[in-house]
């Protein structure tokens, strides 16, 4: 069986792998303070177009999540978010468990807008309610759409109007920075967001999120409140000489747009069986709405993921392609589709 249920299944590239190999043996500092993770850093820096940046690097996007809330907001404070969002479905309460409120923001298409953000800020007016601090997106979102720089602008501004924080989770960065629609830039994102992370561990590193913090406020002992949350990796070059080798020479983006393209020949596959979709995404994940009867007979040759079972006899599944997804593969599943 071949699976679509993630884009984490495959180990690394294999410049990342020999990169690894080849470093194995010598003696490096600990705890992200080695010359690779430096590097890594300059080169991010460089990406982005900042040089006023701390950069830290995290096995992953959880611990990133909940370290980030955590350190930017006092004891009183929450974050807004969709109800989609990864902190809100995906994560076991991690952010609760900081001693933070996730408020869930109801939206189709997974995305938060400044109506929203307002809506979170009307309906917790005093001392007696949490009081809303940040703003969490994620770009991909967790149901495969994406911002548009304009989008990103106009929260950006609802953010600094109101006085809150503005993260981006950017596990599939690359997914979306790399679609068809994007009109987004590295550039643009170190430019909008107070914090944000460089997915790695679905981006084709072993293991990894570099997270960017842009906004002055959040810098102060964040190193502190990442080696008390046991995230401090002792043998954190691992995740720098990773970095290193996914921003040299384009790597981050060619796979990302791989992962795009192997996509792509899922949805025009499916578009041409006539089916329609849970959601409009242009990235890697897809959504596609099958009757329950073709589900349970793709299950056999395919692994997936129920996303939501939309009536009585028809199921939306999630698709996922990954930098390793194989072309063959995905003309199988067209090829068995249009079969059945």
């Amino acid at each position: 069986m071949y699976s679509f249920n993630n884009d984490y299944s495959e180990g690394a590239h294999p410049k990342i792998l020999e990169a690894v190999l080849q470093s194995n043996l010598t003696q490096n500092d600990g705890y992200g303070l080695d010359h690779h993770c430096e590097h890594a850093s300059q080169l991010i820096k460089k990406e982005i177009g900042r040089e006023d940046v701390d950069i830290h690097y995290i096995v992953g996007g959880t611990q990133a999540n909940l370290i980030t809330i955590g350190t930017a907001l006092r004891p009183w404070q929450a974050v807004i978010a969709t109800d989609k969002g990864h902190i809100n479905v995906h994560e076991t309460g991690a952010i609760e468990a900081t001693g933070h409120k996730v408020l869930a923001m109801p939206s189709a298409d997974g995305k938060l807008t400044p109506t929203l953000i307002l809506q979170a800020l009307d309906h917790h007016t005093d001392e007696h309610m949490v009081q809303p601090k940040m703003v969490y997106i994620s770009n991909s979102t967790e149901i495969g759409t994406q911002y548009t720089k304009a989008e990103l602008e106009a929260i950006h501004h609802i953010c600094r109007q109101k006085g809150l924080y503005l993260f981006l989770d950017g596990a599939r960065l690359g997914a979306a920075l790399t679609s068809s629609v994007n009109d987004v830039t590295m550039e643009d994102i170190a430019r909008i967001a107070d914090v944000f992370y460089i997915g790695g561990t679905k981006g084709g590193a072993l293991f990894g999120e570099a997270l960017i913090i842009c906004h002055p406020d959040l810098k102060t002992d964040f190193r502190y409140m990442i080696k008390q949350r046991g995230a401090m990796l002792a043998k954190g070059w691992l995740l720098g000489i990773q970095f290193e080798e996914l921003f040299q020479n384009n790597l981050f983006y060619d796979m990302a747009l791989h992962s795009n393209e192997m996509a792509d020949i899922l949805r025009d596959g499916i578009k041409e069986c006539g089916y329609s979709f849970y959601s409009e995404s242009m990235t890697n994940q897809l959504f596609p709405i099958f009757p329950d009867k073709i589900v349970e007979q793709l299950s056999k040759d395919f692994l997936f993921s129920i996303q939501e079972n939309i009536d009585e006899s028809h199921t939306a599944i999630r698709l996922v392609t990954s930098w390793a997804t194989r072309e063959e593969a995905c003309r199988q599943f067209v090829h068995t589709l249009k079969a059945l």
